[in-house]
């Protein structure tokens, strides 16, 4: 009997033994795991669900993740799609824990530049905020680090030979592009 308890106290004991490194080993691998993980994996983890960036110029962005690559992140807005650089985030509301793995393919490689060359293309009027001031007009064109962006011209001032006013912005002064005058 008394070999018995003996034998049955080590069994327990080395299984606790097993489960505490099996749990140090987890954690250990929880934490590489995040480690290892970006901004853009957590937001496409969200994919579907409504968030909150905290832009910074402006108010903050609140919208569902439509979709994410690595330099920006597309949220619907009330009816309207808002393309937001990741550099313009100061901070997200709403993430949760989840990470989404890394992806390769075509539209993870899309840069800001690609979706700002398409409004050019769809010659769609946008409303673009900086870190300074809110424009609107049409994307005419965009080069490596900068976008034109033409207005028609308000009473009493002249643009350019076609009687456009044309702005010329910084790609990294860009906050958010929106597909509409808001």
């Amino acid at each position: 009997m008394r070999w018995t308890h003996l034998i049955a106290d080590l069994s327990a004991q080395l299984d606790a033994d097993d489960r505490a490194v099996r749990d140090a080993d987890v954690a250990e691998l929880t934490r590489a795991f995040a480690g290892g993980s970006t901004l853009v994996d957590r937001l496409r983890s969200a994919a579907g669900h409504e968030v909150t960036l905290h832009v910074c110029a402006g108010d903050p962005v609140t919208g569902r993740v439509e979709d994410v690559a690595r330099e920006w992140v597309l949220l619907s807005v009330a009816g309207h799609q808002v393309v937001v650089p990741l550099h313009a985030v100061d901070h997200v509301r709403g993430l949760g824990p989840g990470s989404a793995g890394p992806v390769d393919g075509v539209a993870s490689r899309l840069s800001l530049g690609h979706v700002l060359r398409g409004l050019a293309r769809d010659r769609t009027v946008v409303h673009v905020r900086t870190r300074h001031t809110s424009l609107a007009g049409r994307v005419e064109r965009v080069g490596a680090d900068h976008l034109d962006l033409v207005a028609a011209p308000a009473w009493g001032e002249r643009g350019g030979p076609d009687g456009a006013l044309r702005t010329v912005v910084p790609v990294g002064a860009v906050v958010l592009v929106a597909d509409q005058v808001r």
